[in-house]
């Protein structure tokens, strides 16, 4: 079973549906992605696109090798 730690939560990869694209947050609280389990979505915030952006790719590249 394959996980990804990511801002106090372990994925298990399997479980992931879809992660969404980065965008602002509402109220312009940072940025931030969704990643849709296959019984919950979880959303992450980050105060730096540029965070963002890494933290997606990562899990992104996580999920291609599980």
């Amino acid at each position: 079973m394959k996980t990804y730690d990511l801002k106090g939560y372990t994925l298990v990869l399997s479980q992931v549906v879809f992660v969404t694209a980065v965008f602002e947050a509402d109220n312009k609280q940072g940025t931030q992605f969704n990643v849709r389990l296959s019984n919950d979505i979880l959303k992450f915030r980050f105060p730096l696109r540029t965070e963002a952006v890494m933290a997606r790719e990562l899990l992104i590249k996580a999920i291609k090798e599980a």
